[in-house]
């Protein structure tokens, strides 16, 4: 896939593809966008995709990092003051809104939004203006909201630290990101776009050994620890990478002792039942399977070295009723 301005946004993941798709039916509206995943799984990024495929592509696109900023400044940042509304307040200033009008506005981490400031922000939202800090009249704001969180939202509303209305004002067009542990069908061309960002004028390949290396790997930083360890690769090799080009938490990984590690921390710490432990281990890695091998059924059963029917038959078993395995 690309943008329209050229800068790659790269899967053949069906999952991923199927997001995509769906994008392309609400990306003209001005309905708020939640993107939901892990730490490095591309919300940026996909944010970015969403403003620049948008009728807004030649208006501002603002983003900020909430978790990055302090809260006693977050107000001013995103809604601005006056002259004189506080000792340092020497000039007035636009918040990110003001500057974002007729553009784009992507809030990150929304989950560490301080619960102080949610309703201020429900209330620009419903009635698209803003007051600056230290203001006596209004101005309108025309912008289209994309929220990211790295947390179930949710849980935090049940938790009583996010405001129930805040959350269903921005999850109007909900979107959750897979890890890339459940895009091993794009490994392979992610690193060949990394290896030809960061290789500037020289020409450099991989093994396929080294690929197959990589695909084992679980990714725990997702696409973000894929691009900077391709990138500290590229740095240090001069033809060719290899297997003894990676780093050793991914020449030396083996996910199936991560499993049964976990399984025996379930036994021996959590005091699982014997029997809960043997179905979490099997849980783990009838899903595992079906990861490495795209959602292939017969292939993942293969994998395994079981016949297709006992596959089924403990999929079956292992499945919640939402069609997500038990025993995370």
């Amino acid at each position: 896939m690309k943008f329209i301005d050229g800068t790659s946004l790269i899967t053949q993941n069906k999952t991923f593809t199927k997001i995509l798709s769906d994008l392309r039916m609400v990306i003209d509206t001005n309905s708020s966008i939640l993107l939901t995943g892990e730490t490095g799984v591309g919300k940026e990024l996909l944010a970015e995709f969403i403003h620049r495929n948008s009728n807004r592509k030649e208006e501002p696109f603002i983003k900020v990092g909430l978790s990055a900023l302090p809260a006693e400044l977050l107000e001013s940042e995103l809604f601005g003051h006056e002259k004189g509304a506080y000792t340092s307040a020497s000039n007035e200033k636009k918040g990110l809104f003001e500057l974002a009008n007729r553009g784009s506005l992507f809030l990150d981490d929304i989950d560490d939004f301080p619960f102080v400031l949610q309703s201020k922000l429900l209330r620009v939202l419903e009635e698209r203006e803003i007051m600056r800090i230290g203001g006596e009249r209004t101005i309108p704001v025309d912008v289209r909201l994309i929220t990211a969180s790295k947390l179930d939202l949710k849980n935090l509303v049940d938790e009583g630290i996010f405001r129930a209305d805040l959350f269903y004002r921005i999850n109007v067009v909900p979107i959750n990101l897979p890890p890339l542990r459940q895009r091993i069908d794009d490994i392979s061309a992610l690193v060949n776009y990394f290896i030809e960002r960061f290789a500037g004028e020289r020409i450099i390949t991989i093994t396929p050994d080294a690929i197959e290396a990589l695909m084992n790997y679980r990714w725990p930083g997702n696409v973000r620890e894929l691009k900077n360890i391709i990138h500290r690769v590229v740095l240090f090799c001069d033809s060719e990478i290899q297997v003894k080009d990676l780093p050793n938490e991914i020449v030396s990984y083996n996910h199936n002792n991560e499993i049964i590690q976990s399984c025996q921390n379930c036994l021996i710490t959590h005091k699982m039942s014997f029997k809960d432990t043997i179905n979490c281990l099997e849980a783990n890695l009838i899903r595992e399977a079906l990861n490495q091998c795209s959602g292939n059924k017969l292939a993942a059963a293969k994998l395994l070295g079981i016949p297709a029917s006992t596959f089924n038959d403990k999929l079956t078993k292992y499945k919640s009723e939402s069609g997500d395995i038990l025993f995370d």
